[in-house]
């Protein structure tokens, strides 16, 4: 780990309201300044793409597919049995578990890339050549996997555009339709952003719906 990435290690994310992506009335009451946004799309049908899309999600495909440079930054197995995991919510919105430290399983996919997990540094922005261009910096805040649900939520580090979280939410259906929800709350996280905010929240709808169309390609020809 270099001492950029081990700095980062020891950053806290930029805002307050952790996990609040998660709450069902995000979209009426996102917390104060912060603007909220949802899309879902199917992304397929069968068994096979819900693994395939499974692995794609937890190993940065969302990000990639979007058309985004991806480096990941793995925590140790110390820091991981450190991570905070906030408190959940019911239908209504009202909490239901508190908050708690845990430790989180390794897993990896076939080819040996490991599941991103609570506490993972991800850092998207434009690759040219071996370089990635306008770092966003973020941690893994949150991660939830049952059988037919899988979810995780990246909180910001300093140095991202943004000040928020964003989760990702892969769905099964009883009919075998695979869904992608992607929820966030945001706002500029510098005075010189607000000025540009119409055009920042245009970005990123635009990139939520790249989100969505990440993990559509056909499976015979995809490469994760």
């Amino acid at each position: 780990m270099s001492s950029r990435d081990a700095a980062r290690a020891e950053q806290a994310v930029t805002y307050a309201a952790v996990g609040a992506s998660q709450a069902p009335d995000l979209l009426r009451y996102p917390p104060t300044g912060y603007r909220p946004l949802e899309m879902r799309g199917r992304v397929g049908h069968g068994d096979e793409r819900w693994e395939w899309a499974v692995d794609a999600l937890l190993t940065g495909g969302v990000y990639r597919g979007a058309g985004m440079g991806v480096r990941m930054r793995a925590v140790d197995a110390g820091e991981a049995e450190r991570v905070y995991q906030p408190v959940e919510f019911d239908d209504s919105g009202e909490p239901v578990e508190p908050a708690e430290v845990g430790a989180v399983e390794e897993v990896y996919t076939a080819d040996g890339t490991r599941h991103l997990r609570p506490g993972d540094i991800i850092i998207v922005g434009l690759a040219v050549g071996e370089r990635l261009w306008l770092p966003l910096p973020g941690r893994v805040v949150l991660l939830e996997q049952q059988e037919a649900r899988v979810m995780y939520a990246v909180g910001t580090l300093p140095g991202h555009a943004f000040s928020g979280e964003e989760s990702f939410t892969l769905e099964r259906e009883e009919n075998g339709s695979v869904w992608l929800t992607v929820r966030s709350f945001a706002r500029p996280a510098a005075w010189w952003g607000w000025p540009l905010l119409p055009g920042l929240l245009l970005a990123r709808t635009l990139i939520a719906r790249r989100f969505l169309r990440a993990l559509t390609v056909p499976l015979a020809t995809q490469d994760r």
